[in-house]
């Protein structure tokens, strides 16, 4: 399935998500918490999407952006979390 992960941020908050015909079927929210960290605080897929990666992709999304940004992460959400105790190679952007 190709998708478009687009991305939206107001001054203290901000998500990554997937829309079709104006219906968000995913997201991973995120809330900004000072200069340079960002906590990933919600992740939801829509049932339709699931066993295609879709969280996973979202996650990624994040990465790269906090990675361009230099950001580090707090992971908050379950699922975020779950991702960073699975992928070692994202953990330099975890709050110390």
């Amino acid at each position: 399935m190709d998708v478009l992960i687009q991305q939206e941020e107001s001054v203290s908050k901000g998500r990554f998500f997937i829309e079709k015909e104006d219906k968000t079927l995913a997201e991973m929210t995120y809330s900004i918490a000072g200069p340079r960290k960002i906590i990933i605080d919600h992740t939801e897929v829509d049932p339709s999407l699931k066993g295609k990666k879709i969280g996973f992709n979202l996650f990624l999304a994040v990465v790269n952006y906090a990675r361009e940004n230099n950001l580090k992460v707090i992971p908050l959400c379950p699922f975020a979390k779950a991702q960073f105790d699975k992928n070692q190679q994202f953990n330099d952007l975890l709050v110390p």
